[in-house]
């Protein structure tokens, strides 16, 4: 859903013509009057006495039994110091990286996994080419990096291209490396989910790159040194 449809959303729903005298609406029909074209991917109980708990992806909001009110924003239970919000949305990262099989994406595996991160990547951007001069760090760190291919420049641009060029090529490891070395790629085309990764990655959140999913589904923007990766995904390892 773009930022414009929830905030429309959210407005209608704050409207007084909206308010209904019963308690526990249908929440599912007024989402539906409200967004016919989109539905959404859960409706539960919140932790909130009276409030629903709505999903859209890895939007997510809180709305009263009455259809009236909405809330935006992250939930905390003070009690345990969990945002539960952010919990959600990491299962919803996960669950639409899950259907990015591993087969179309570029793996650089250590011998000895220690962390998997999924990074969303595009061949010309100066951070995702640092990052990747040091991908041999990273795996000896015990890091496997799975990339997916996000061009910030979008769809049938150059670094679309460049993209499709990596994934057509015989070695797609090596056609990865010599492209973010700034050397050419033969130029291809074939069957390929560079779109797919795309558009998943704009359903995650993804605004820029590098942009790293954690295991948890924890999202991680920006280049992050080998060492100090590794000190984080131990840390964040050690609090789940």
């Amino acid at each position: 859903m773009s930022k414009l449809r929830f905030i429309v959303l959210a407005a209608l729903l704050s409207l007084p013509i909206l308010a209904v005298a019963e308690d526990n609406v249908d929440i599912n029909k007024r989402l539906t009057e409200l967004l016919p074209d989109q539905k959404p991917d859960s409706i539960g109980l919140s932790p909130i006495p009276g409030y629903f708990e709505v999903t859209y992806g890895t939007m997510i909001f809180y709305i009263s039994k009455d259809g009236r009110y909405m809330l935006q924003g992250d939930l905390v239970d003070l009690s345990v110091e969990k945002n539960l919000t952010e919990d959600k949305r990491g299962q919803a990262r996960l669950k639409l990286l899950s259907t990015v099989t591993a087969g179309n994406m570029i793996i650089f595996e250590p011998k000895q996994v220690k962390h998997t991160i999924t990074v969303f990547t595009d061949i010309d951007c100066g951070f995702c080419r640092k990052m990747h001069s040091e991908i041999a760090q990273y795996n000896q760190l015990g890091i496997r990096v799975r990339y997916l291919a996000f061009p910030r420049t979008g769809i049938d641009s150059p670094s679309y291209d460049k993209a499709v060029s990596v994934w057509c090529a015989k070695d797609r490891n090596q056609a990865m490396t010599d492209a973010k070395a700034d050397k050419p790629v033969e130029e291809k085309t074939c069957p390929n989910p560079v779109k797919q990764e795309f558009e998943t990655g704009k359903k995650i959140g993804v605004t820029g790159t590098p942009t790293l999913v954690l295991e948890d589904g924890s999202l991680l923007p920006g280049y992050v040194p080998p060492d100090r990766l590794l000190k984080l995904l131990d840390e964040h390892l050690s609090k789940t």
